[in-house]
């Protein structure tokens, strides 16, 4: 048996990869995350499958979930909203298979990150203006950042910032990012995206603290700081410039 991995996407039902929706039909085990995934990808599990909601399942319970079905050479379907590669909790569920030895696959999927650019109808990457995107958090008390890695040093950089988990301490972005990017740069705030209840805010770093209060925003949502969001005025990428000689790789 195999435990896959799969990357279930930002929020849609039908943005999960067409290799994650055929791993899923033929796993006769699903466990997936309640609070996250949408009910309708369930639709895709075999009509006799075991589903399991680990949204209220600590570490332990959710790895002897895989034990009980690698026992019974059944493979495990294991749902993670967006993309397993980011702050998805998977590294230390495959640090437990390993001890286990349990195998296991990683299916990537879309993550938020990408759902959100998209619904911002924005390339996060733009010439000439910005070429970086970081995807980073801000410390809290149960995930304290490693050193070097506050908000503050990465703005910096002034590269676009992508941020999950922090529309809560909306206040506390724009503090440590105002010496960095200034008051006017440009700030969306994407919550439920992909979703029927997807929402948008468009600002500053002077006004999207108020947006976020005002709109109730406390989880699900990234907010996503930088230039290439308000660029306009650019140079047109050398990939399709009548300049480029198309016969040299």
């Amino acid at each position: 048996m195999t435990v896959y991995f799969i990357g279930a996407g930002p929020g849609a039902a039908d943005l999960i990869t067409v290799r994650g929706a055929r791993t899923l039909a033929a796993a006769p085990v699903c466990l997936y995350a309640g609070s996250l995934v949408p009910r309708e990808l369930l639709a895709e599990c075999p009509a006799d499958a075991r589903l399991v909601d680990t949204s209220q399942l600590n570490l332990d319970e959710i790895v002897a979930e895989c034990v009980r079905a690698h026992e019974a050479g059944q493979d495990v379907a294991r749902l993670h909203s967006g993309d397993p590669s980011i702050f998805s909790a998977v590294a230390e569920q495959m640090r437990r298979l390993d001890a286990a030895g349990i195998p296991y696959e990683v299916v990537p999927g879309v993550p938020a990150f990408a759902a959100a650019a998209a619904a911002l109808k924005r390339e996060l990457t733009v010439p000439t203006v910005g070429q970086t995107v970081i995807l980073t958090r801000i410390a809290q008390q149960a995930t304290p950042m490693p050193p070097g890695e506050d908000l503050a040093t990465l703005g910096r950089s002034g590269a676009l910032l992508v941020l999950h988990l922090a529309t809560r301490y909306v206040d506390r972005v724009v503090d440590e990012l105002l010496p960095h990017y200034g008051a006017a740069c440009p700030v969306a705030v994407v919550a439920m995206a992909s979703r029927p209840d997807e929402l948008i805010l468009r600002g500053t770093l002077a006004d999207i603290a108020g947006q976020v209060k005002g709109a109730g925003l406390v989880r699900t949502a990234v907010i996503v700081v930088g230039r290439t969001l308000g660029a306009e005025q650019f140079r047109d990428s050398h990939l399709y410039s009548p300049e480029r000689d198309r016969h040299v790789c």
